[in-house]
C-alpha cells in the first residue's frame, strides 16, 4: 500500500447564516456557498435576506457528474 498521494488544504469561513466562503487550492479567491430555491425554502431562508448562491450539494453533484 502506498502513502498519501494528496491532502486537500481547505479553509471555510462563515459569513452570515448559510453563506460561507471556501478557500480552495488552485482558486485565486474564495468560492461562495449558500442556498437558493427549494433549498432556501427548506431551511426557511427568506428570499430577500440573502443573495442566492450554489449549495455545497450543487458542487458535489457537479464534481461527481464531471
Amino acid at each position: 500500500m502506498s502513502g498519501v498521494v494528496y491532502r486537500s488544504e481547505v479553509r471555510i469561513e462563515r459569513v452570515k447564516g448559510p453563506v460561507r466562503k471556501a478557500y480552495l487550492p488552485a482558486e485565486s479567491g474564495p468560492v461562495i456557498f449558500g442556498v437558493h430555491g427549494a433549498v432556501a425554502e427548506h431551511y426557511k431562508v427568506p428570499p430577500a435576506v440573502l443573495e442566492p448562491h450554489a449549495t455545497t450539494l450543487d458542487y458535489i453533484v457537479a464534481a461527481a457528474a464531471g
